[in-house]
């Protein structure tokens, strides 16, 4: 496929797909249940976090943990102690424990006893990259005392990981298109600056229309992806995720 067919055809695809009706069947529902931004943050960042295997599974576990924290998760983590905490000790999520959600919490409680946003956990200052903001993220996320085990839930591109996850929750909270779906509420960084989630699905259909040739799926095959979004949308490039997504996943063609 040429390449302006190949855009026609997945800018139809993102208008199909990035609208208010798909957020109901994906994890951006979770954040989407809060007005207050501190709550969007942190339930968009847990729904990110959980975002691997079956979606109804990973939204219902979402949403079970925003129960959990009596649908105030910023107030909850500002809040905590041990009484508060007892309540959320039969917690699971695949291999998410309760000992990792303790940790979370905990540095969601450090975290916004002294910032007002959980972007500058990520983007402390303006002209950072993606790749500089997320290598931030792990070390300073890891900064308080905790278990390894609890390292493995949080991604960086300094371990060669797509950071799938974590590309996902910024596209979330960075983007901002007024169609409703994604959120627009960081500004340090531009969605042109964004990294395309990359996971099996995506990949694939990636590969099938000539976007991606790395073989292996890690940092260097997201950057290549992004790559070749930007040629088609320099301003907006993450806006084909809804594209590679929808037609991987959703309609299960290729």
């Amino acid at each position: 496929m040429k390449q302006q067919e190949l855009k026609k055809f997945l800018n139809a695809k993102v208008d199909f797909y990035n609208q208010p009706s798909f957020i109901k069947d994906d994890p951006i529902c979770i954040p989407h249940l809060f007005t207050q931004k501190q709550d969007i943050e942190i339930a968009g960042f847990f729904a990110a976090i959980f975002a691997w295997g079956n979606r109804t599974t990973i939204i219902n576990k979402a949403k079970e943990l925003m129960q959990l924290m009596d649908m105030q998760p910023h107030q909850f983590c500002l809040n905590q102690n041990s009484g508060r905490l007892k309540k959320l000790g039969g917690f699971k999520h695949r291999t998410f424990t309760a000992d990792d959600l303790y940790y979370f919490i905990e540095f969601f409680q450090r975290h916004y006893s002294k910032h007002d946003t959980l972007e500058s956990a990520f983007f402390p200052k303006k002209g950072m990259s993606v790749e500089e903001g997320l290598n931030h993220f792990k070390n300073y996320f890891f900064s308080f005392e905790h278990l390894k085990r609890t390292e493995k839930h949080v991604s960086a591109p300094m371990q060669k990981s797509t950071c799938k996850r974590l590309n996902m929750y910024l596209r979330w909270m960075v983007r901002d298109d007024n169609k409703g779906v994604d959120f627009g509420i960081w500004k340090n960084i531009k969605p042109a600056d964004l990294i395309c989630p990359l996971d099996v699905h995506v990949s694939r259909v990636a590969r099938q229309y000539d976007l991606l040739h790395r073989k292996q799926d890690d940092w260097e095959a997201a950057l290549e992806l992004t790559a070749n979004l930007r040629i088609l949308d320099k301003n907006d490039p993450v806006k084909y995720d809804f594209a590679l997504f929808g037609t991987g996943v959703m309609e299960n063609k290729l």
